[in-house]
């Protein structure tokens, strides 16, 4: 699958690209659907050149030529899976649309500043070629396909998931996985070739999720708790992780980027554990919890205890820290993973959240003490919500956050958030004994859309960067 030259996208190494150019433009995923406003979402380029005139501005909106897609993930037609590859290029970012099942390929060669519309891939075509629909997570792969999980069928079944192929001109291939090795359920998905394996991880089905979050769900079983271990690149579903109680819904996964490296961690929002994923010795793989967040006992919220809610995951390209997202108690977290086993708290900052000061929810001590959380005021713009997606510089040393997670749940959890839309921030990150600062020159405000406020989601470089790029 590799190739000799290095003269394709991307980098030769995780540890080159460390070394690649500092970002100055940023893709964001912004969203309409669900806010009640009826208008397309669009793909933000925001300026993040501190030397820039319209440094912490959006420069420029493309918006999609239908309403009621929600943008969610996207990905790249091409990464550094690709390198050796000289007639490759990264030219076109991946839009797979959760809700309406449509995938946008967008060129962002021709003007990075202002990127265009190459192609819609109807969901129509998807359905009847493949039966897929839903489609989330998206990774170019070294033979030039694209390859994109999807959560479920048209009606939402979740027994109609897997992986969607499109080839190198974005037509529909068909399904990547052999037939009958379809998941249980599906969601994120990295593969690491080296060790022959592609692992999936998994939330439940799209009937269940896009109705909002119902606490009885979990409890009747509609939620998932599996990893789902594949042979890589033929598609055969090897063996299935029961993550059991402690690793409901795991969702954003991540391998170690040495490709070397046979372990990664997957971060499991509703019981907020990060378990680790590893190779045994019989080559097999297993998995154990590394890092927990203890629920907040709290009150005038719906339940007793506020969970953290780990939605987010990334890992720095010197494979040194793992950096998440507690959506709902209001933090980020960096831990350093220079042990893997053993992950050690060196960096967390507020930003939101629902015990933020000026809540009505309140967190409550042991003793019986109540606390909230200090969040500061940005540019004199209070940080509503929680955050939720997380992009890192390559150099290791920006971090920057969105807020939104999907629209049902951002209207459920936080409404304020859907009346005033999100935020996007960046966060400064010590790299040698870890800590982060949120940096108060940079600051966009969503809410003040020209066609009013919207939701941020994923944010992509148009240089690639840690949660797109894998090597081979």
């Amino acid at each position: 699958m590799g190739c000799c030259k290095r003269t394709g996208p991307g980098y030769a190494t995780p540890l080159e690209a460390m070394s690649g150019p500092k970002e100055t433009l940023l893709y964001v995923n912004c969203i309409y659907n669900g806010t009640g406003r009826k208008k397309p979402d669009f793909l933000a380029t925001v300026d993040v050149d501190p030397n820039s005139s319209t440094y912490s501005k959006v420069i420029h909106r493309l918006s999609m030529p239908y309403i009621g897609d929600e943008l969610h993930h996207s990905g790249w037609n091409a990464c550094s899976s690709c390198h050796g590859d000289p007639s490759t290029t990264r030219s076109f970012l991946i839009l797979p649309s959760v809700v309406s099942g449509r995938v946008y390929v967008i060129d962002t060669q021709k003007n990075p500043k202002a990127p265009s519309l190459h192609k819609v891939v109807q969901s129509e075509d998807i359905v009847e070629k493949t039966g897929l629909a839903y489609p989330h997570t998206s990774h170019c792969l070294a033979s030039g396909d694209i390859m994109i999980s999807c959560l479920g069928d048209e009606d939402g079944n979740a027994k109609g998931n897997g992986f969607l192929l499109l080839d190198s001109e974005f037509n529909v291939k068909g399904r990547w996985e052999k037939p009958g090795h379809s998941p249980l359920f599906s969601y994120d998905f990295w593969y690491q070739p080296r060790h022959r394996t592609m692992i999936g991880s998994s939330l439940g089905a799209p009937a269940t999720f896009t109705r909002g979050f119902n606490i009885q769900h979990v409890k009747d079983g509609l939620y998932a708790r599996h990893l789902h271990v594949y042979s890589w690149p033929d598609g055969e579903l090897k063996q299935t992780l029961d993550l059991g109680e402690t690793g409901l819904t795991p969702l954003e996964m991540r391998f170690l980027h040495d490709p070397c490296k046979d372990t990664g961690y997957v971060g499991c929002a509703y019981t907020s554990n990060i378990v680790r994923f590893f190779k045994t010795e019989d080559g097999s793989w297993s998995h154990e919890v590394v890092i927990s967040v203890k629920p907040l006992k709290v009150q005038n919220w719906i339940l007793p205890e506020l969970p953290g809610f780990i939605t987010d995951i990334l890992i720095s390209l010197d494979d040194r820290f793992l950096y998440f997202i507690n959506w709902l108690q209001g933090d980020i977290r960096q831990y350093n993973i220079e042990d893997p086993k053993n992950p050690v708290l060196v960096g967390q900052v507020y930003v939101g959240g629902l015990v933020r000061k000026g809540s009505p929810v309140v967190a409550q001590t042991e003793d019986g003490k109540t606390w909230q959380s200090d969040v500061p005021e940005i540019q004199g713009h209070q940080l509503r919500g929680g955050p939720n997606m997380i992009q890192l510089s390559l150099d290791g040393k920006r971090l920057y956050a969105t807020n939104s997670l999907f629209s049902i749940w951002d209207r459920q959890f936080y409404p304020e958030l859907v009346e005033k839309g999100s935020y996007m921030l960046q966060i400064d990150v010590d790299t040698m004994k870890g800590g982060l600062k949120i940096n108060p020159n940079f600051f966009i405000d969503f809410g003040a859309e020209p066609d009013g406020p919207c939701m941020a989601h994923e944010m992509r470089y148009p240089g690639g960067d840690c949660t797109s790029d894998i090597w081979i």
